[in-house]
């Protein structure tokens, strides 16, 4: 998928619970954008090349858990997220590397879609920032 300039979320028909997901996404000099998990909580996407782990930074639950280390790799070069989540627990792998380890998620992260974490929520792909590109999207539900 592709996006000429930013523009509206995309947000998934069906919704989900617990889940792995594989994303692979590639983003624009200062691109800025975020996966929401259950459309409520937010894995950065940024670039932040050479910059250190913080919770606003790629691969954060934005607001909450910074990476262990910053991965990304340069503007304009395909990256990938491996995410699992169930309940309130995920772990990140970007770019290959475990970059958040079966931790808890406090809460909902801002622009989340609603607040009813116990429910099952969809697929948000936030697109009101910067163009960015996703392809091999694949999301298997987990027990």
């Amino acid at each position: 998928m592709t996006s000429p300039k930013p523009g509206s979320n995309i947000i998934t028909d069906a919704t989900f619970t617990n889940f792995k997901l594989h994303i692979e996404f590639r983003y624009p000099k200062n691109g800025n954008s975020g996966v929401y998990l259950r459309g409520r909580y937010e894995v950065q996407i940024a670039d932040n090349n050479d910059e250190e782990p913080q919770k606003g930074r790629l691969g954060a639950v934005y607001g909450f858990l910074p990476p262990s280390e910053m991965v990304a790799k340069k503007a304009g070069e395909w990256q990938y997220y491996d995410i699992t989540i169930a309940g309130r627990m995920v772990t990140v792998i970007a770019n290959g590397k475990t970059i958040i380890c079966n931790q808890e998620i406090p809460g909902i992260t801002g622009g989340a879609l609603d607040s009813k974490e116990g429910e099952p929520g969809p697929l948000m792909l936030q697109g009101d920032h910067e163009p960015i590109e996703y392809r091999n999207i694949i999301l298997t539900p987990a027990k």
